[in-house]
């Protein structure tokens, strides 16, 4: 339980926001909730510490554990009492995923998304290959293909470096 003075409760948001910084999206470990940009927000209320996250995806397998992992590490931390609420709305965007994200993503031999494309009304689904910017993570070239639409997780896409010929995952940009 939080008290109601605004130290308190300041305190206690940061404390929280700290906790939540310590959980690791458990498909892509070097980014955390915050880097990855689907901590929403966090709140007092009713003198509990409450969280809002967004999947990735609407269908997003890790999204369980992620939650389970967030009230687990809010529990370590002090809150045993705090709620994480899952929000689908507005939807999330790799557009949030962080400078910090962006770089850890990249030293770990996955390229990082784009800025994503800005739609209007309903999105035509298409089952064509998206064409993207891409560049190889381990030499810079621009001359890579396509080699599976889907990753190890629906979120990425594989490419092959036609320079130095190595495979490497794509963040797909949404």
């Amino acid at each position: 339980m939080v008290t109601a003075t605004l130290e308190t409760r300041t305190a206690a948001i940061d404390r929280a926001r700290a906790a939540a910084a310590r959980v690791t999206d458990p498909e892509m470990p070097m980014l955390t909730l915050v880097d990855l940009g689907v901590l929403r927000e966090v709140t007092i209320e009713d003198g509990r510490v409450v969280m809002t996250i967004t999947p990735t995806y609407s269908g997003c397998p890790a999204m369980a554990t992620m939650r389970d992992d967030l009230q687990r590490e809010l529990q370590d931390a002090g809150f045993p009492d705090a709620e994480v609420r899952v929000s689908l709305s507005p939807a999330w965007t790799s557009d949030w995923i962080t400078e910090e994200g962006r770089k850890a993503l990249k030293g770990a031999g996955i390229s990082p998304p784009g800025q994503a494309p800005t739609r209007q009304g309903p999105v035509a689904l298409t089952l064509m290959p998206t064409r993207r910017a891409v560049v190889c993570t381990l030499c810079g070239s621009e001359n890579v293909r396509l080699s599976s639409e889907f990753g190890p997780t629906a979120c990425k896409a594989m490419y092959q470096c036609l320079d130095c010929l190595e495979p490497f995952e794509h963040v797909k940009e949404i």
